[in-house]
């Protein structure tokens, strides 16, 4: 069931170059503005709506930092707070809450349940991550990447570590964008096929996690154990040994390669100290662009082109 013709972002496909290319271009209009202390409130008296059953920093701060910077407000709804964490459908929440406020971002477990809200809403909703795809950490990064080194079209990058949200958004990226992703994952971490395009032939698989970094114009990571999967810890050190980035995989890269992870970090495990303390490292502008690319967003959702 659905309301009306809502845009929605629930995955990196779902907009087209054109609609990033509109993005990008706003999000370094919004950053520079935030950086020369100008004011901007396109979305004053508009409310943001947060729902999280994930715990989160980046997230977090980013969307609320940046709606009340657009001069809206941002409420934050943790579903242990809420009916939601009783058992009320995702359904009657989704046709409730969206009709109280101008946008919703969630937080959650797996992709079903923000298709299922939704479908339901009456406002745009944000996908904030999902176990399956994490769109806007993607896109700070392409965006990262763009204001560093120019277009990302044609270019390289690497993925060291398990098939995770943030590589099956990358692969999205890749398609929508015209660049390569080589990917190398542990043993019983690949990739799950239902989960790429049919007809995605943007990448690329490498046993050897040096292997995949030859010649790259980006190499990126994440942790070895994400949230819902503390259990496997043990278990994922083991099978992950040899898949830390170091100094010596960087090497196989591009000379002016970039380095990039979406943070929280563990130096020693899945990178380095050398490397994302190092000059190639690009992981704290990574960040703060979750906050211009997400403001450029919710202007776009609520807005449309301006």
């Amino acid at each position: 069931m659905s309301f009306m013709a809502i845009k929605h972002y629930l995955q990196f496909a779902d907009f087209t170059l054109d609609e990033y290319e509109y993005l990008i271009e706003r999000a370094r209009i919004i950053k520079r503005k935030f950086k020369s202390y100008e004011p901007y409130h396109p979305l004053t008296d508009r409310t943001l709506v947060m729902v999280f059953e994930k715990n989160s920093t980046r997230t977090r701060l980013s969307f609320e930092a940046g709606m009340h910077q657009l001069g809206g407000a941002a409420i934050y709804l943790n579903t242990r707070d809420s009916q939601l964490g009783r058992g009320e459908p995702i359904e009657d929440a989704a046709q409730v809450m969206s009709r109280m406020c101008d946008i919703i971002m969630i937080r959650t477990f797996g992709q079903e349940i923000i298709d299922r809200f939704a479908a339901y809403s009456r406002v745009p909703v944000i996908n904030g991550l999902t176990n399956e795809h994490h769109p806007c950490q993607v896109f700070a990064d392409v965006f990262t990447y763009i204001e560093h080194r120019g277009t990302i079209a044609g270019k390289t990058v690497a993925w060291i570590g398990d098939a995770n949200n943030m590589l099956y958004s990358w692969l999205q990226a890749a398609e929508v964008f015209g660049f390569h992703v080589n990917v190398s994952t542990p043993a019983g971490y690949d990739i799950n096929s239902a989960l790429v395009s049919p007809g995605n032939q943007r990448y690329t698989v490498f046993k050897n996690p040096a292997d995949a970094c030859e010649g790259a114009d980006l190499v990126t990571t994440d942790v070895w154990t994400s949230m819902g999967y503390e259990e496997e810890n043990a278990v994922r050190l083991k099978a992950f040994d040899g898949w830390i980035v170091d100094g010596a995989k960087m090497q196989r890269a591009n000379k002016d390669a970039l380095f990039m992870h979406c943070l929280p970090a563990h130096r020693g495990e899945e990178v380095s100290a050398d490397v994302i303390d190092g000059p190639q490292s690009v992981v704290w502008d990574e960040a703060e662009n979750r906050l211009h690319v997400q403001k450029a967003l919710l202007e776009y959702l609520v807005l449309d082109k301006i």
